[in-house]
C-alpha cells in the first residue's frame, strides 16, 4: 500500500465522479407543474425521457453499463403520406416488428386529453393515456395498440398487406374521425422500417429500470433515448431520482433535445423520395 487511491474506471475511459460539461438543466416553472398535476389523476402512466447527444452516445452507454449483446432487435416502420399529413394532424400510426416475438400495431394521438377520449375507446384493451415528460417539456397522448402477426407487419412494411385489415375498433375510433381532409386509409404507405436497438436495465443506485433505444436512422444520424416509467402518484418522485442518478453518471440532462418520432419520420420520407 502506497498510500496513493484510485477510482475504478468505466469502458468510456474516465472515472464515474469525473466532471461532465454540461448545460443548465432547464426547469418547469409554475404553471407546466400545476398542467402537469391537472393531468395526472386521468392517466396511466408516466414516461420520463431523455436524448442524448450524438458525441455522448458512446460514454453514456459505457457509464450506464448497457451492453449491446444484451439488446433486443426491433424494426419500426409508419403509416403516413409523403407530405407527413397524420404526423402534421398530431396522429401516429406504428408498426413494429421484434425479434422473435409477433409484432404490433399502435395508433396514437397527441396531444390527447383523457377528457376527450370517448368512454368505450377507454375500456378497449391496448388502450392507454400517457404523459411523456422530457426537460424540454411534456405531452399527453392517447394511443391504442395490438398485436399483429409478424407475418402482417411484414406485408404491411412491404406494401403489400392492407392497414384498414389490421386495425380494430378502438383504433379506429381513434383514427378514422381524425384523418386530415382529403386523406384517406387508402393514401397512408409505409415509412421505413427503420432498425433500432432496445435494452431494459436495472441500474445500481435507482430504484426503478430504465430503458434504452438506440435508433439507426437512414441517413447515417443515430438517436439514443433513456427512458423511465412511473405510475401517476409517484412521478415526481421518480423524476427527482432519475434525474440525480443520471447527472451522478455524467448525462448532460440540458443539452437539446429530439422528437424521436418526428427525427425518424423526416429521415425515412427524405430516403423514400431519393431515387431508386
Amino acid at each position: 500500500m502506497d498510500g496513493t487511491s484510485t477510482q475504478p474506471r468505466d469502458p468510456s475511459g474516465s472515472s464515474p465522479s469525473a466532471t461532465v460539461p454540461s448545460t443548465p438543466v432547464p426547469a418547469y416553472d409554475a404553471d407546466t407543474l400545476v398542467a402537469v398535476l391537472a393531468l395526472l389523476p386521468g392517466v396511466d402512466d408516466v414516461e420520463l425521457k431523455l436524448t442524448v447527444p450524438a458525441a455522448d452516445h458512446r460514454r453514456v452507454l459505457a457509464r450506464l453499463g448497457i451492453d449491446a449483446l444484451d439488446a433486443t432487435i426491433r424494426q419500426v416502420a409508419f403509416l403516413d403520406t409523403p407530405a407527413l399529413d397524420l404526423s402534421a394532424a398530431g396522429l401516429v400510426v406504428r408498426a413494429r416488428r421484434t425479434q422473435r416475438k409477433d409484432g404490433d400495431l399502435t395508433v396514437k394521438v397527441r396531444p390527447m386529453l383523457p377528457a376527450d377520449v370517448p368512454a368505450r375507446v377507454r375500456r378497449a384493451d391496448g388502450f392507454k393515456v400517457e404523459v411523456d415528460a422530457s426537460p424540454a417539456g411534456f405531452t399527453c397522448s392517447c394511443s391504442s395498440t395490438r398485436r399483429v402477426p409478424d407475418r402482417d407487419v411484414r406485408a404491411l412494411l412491404d406494401d403489400v398487406g392492407r392497414l384498414p385489415d389490421l386495425l380494430d375498433r378502438s383504433q379506429r375510433a381513434l383514427l378514422e374521425p381524425r384523418l386530415p381532409a382529403g386523406v384517406a386509409l387508402a393514401d397512408l404507405h409505409a415509412l421505413g422500417p427503420t432498425t433500432l436497438l432496445k435494452a431494459r436495465f436495472a441500474p445500481a443506485g435507482l430504484p426503478r429500470r430504465m430503458t434504452a433505444e438506440l435508433w439507426f436512422l437512414p441517413d447515417g444520424d443515430r438517436i439514443l433515448e433513456l427512458s423511465t416509467k412511473a405510475a401517476p402518484g409517484a412521478a415526481f418522485q421518480a423524476a427527482a431520482e432519475t434525474k440525480a442518478f443520471l447527472a451522478s453518471r455524467g448525462v448532460d440532462l440540458g443539452a437539446p433535445q429530439e422528437t424521436k418520432t418526428r427525427t425518424a419520420m423526416a429521415a425515412l420520407v427524405a430516403r423514400s423520395a431519393e431515387p431508386r
